[in-house]
């Protein structure tokens, strides 16, 4: 069936639109120390900016704490200026060799405050699965306009798109759901 392709790329699209929601979504703080939190921290590494996690080793000693080893022990200050310049609001502690990041206590506001963004960054992903979705039946309607399908097709076609959307969009309510509950029940 020629409309095939056009569903495929659509879900294929709708897929890697979930993975970037959950990467954005791990990259927010629930309390618990995460070394993925600091994904997105790059430091100039000999005038070129690189991921923290390309110049040192980040792990979760304790639960509420990160520990960054660099492997250039130069590189010391640049990782702490650049983790401050972040949005992260945290402030790295250092003994000369290794980093460490503890994680304050997640106060009621901020659980709020936190569960806003979580929701917002949902948001942003089920409308971008609804723009793939609007594009996906534009093509199965000009399809349809240069006579390639029959208007059955179009229907089938179109029909099989909004259930895709629909279990996407659902997907996308899951998961934001788990980041919440994980975001309110943190102690």
């Amino acid at each position: 069936m020629p409309t095939t392709r056009i569903m495929d790329n659509a879900k294929e699209k709708m897929e890697k639109t979930k993975s970037v929601l959950r990467a954005d979504l791990m990259a927010i703080r629930a309390g618990r120390a995460n070394p993925q939190l600091l994904d997105r921290i790059t430091v100039d590494y000999y005038g070129s900016q690189t991921p923290l996690k390309n110049v040192s080793n980040i792990s979760a000693p304790e639960p509420r704490v990160l520990q960054i080893n660099p492997w250039d022990a130069k590189m010391v200050k640049e990782i702490c200026r650049s983790i401050q310049a972040s949005d992260l609001g945290l402030n790295p502690s250092t003994d000369g060799k290794v980093i460490r990041l503890v994680l304050p206590e997640l106060n009621e506001e901020r659980r709020k405050e936190l569960t806003k963004l979580v929701r917002k960054t949902a948001e942003e992903s089920k409308v971008a699965v609804r723009s793939i979705r609007r594009d996906a039946v534009e093509q199965v309607k000009k399809m349809k306009k240069n006579s390639e399908i029959t208007e059955d097709d179009q229907k089938k076609a179109e029909d099989d798109i909004q259930k895709l959307t629909d279990a996407n969009i659902k997907d996308i309510d899951k998961i934001t759901a788990e980041k919440e509950k994980e975001i309110m029940d943190v102690k």
